[in-house]
């Protein structure tokens, strides 16, 4: 388990929070996308795909960039993430 972090994300378009592990050798970006395809098949609908949607912090409310590995933000273990 030291390629993943278990962070709690929270989705304020559906209320929804979930714990989820996410890959620290995956860029941002990749794992948006693989969000917005998850979160529309658990969601039966409910959650709208955009390729706009962007992961926050949420101490400070940063975007993270597109672009960065996992591992070279400050995502850790615990970290609470917001999906908009």
């Amino acid at each position: 388990m030291n390629n993943k972090v278990l962070v709690k994300l929270i989705i304020p378009e559906i209320d929804s929070e979930y714990d989820i592990f996410i890959p620290i050798n995956l860029r941002i970006g990749t794992i948006i996308k693989l969000l917005n395809e998850s979160l529309k098949d658990l969601n039966q609908g409910m959650f709208s795909v955009d390729n706009k949607k962007m992961l926050y912090n949420s101490e400070n409310a940063e975007p993270y960039n597109f672009n960065d590995l996992v591992r070279n933000t400050n995502i850790r273990n615990g970290s609470v993430v917001i999906f908009v």
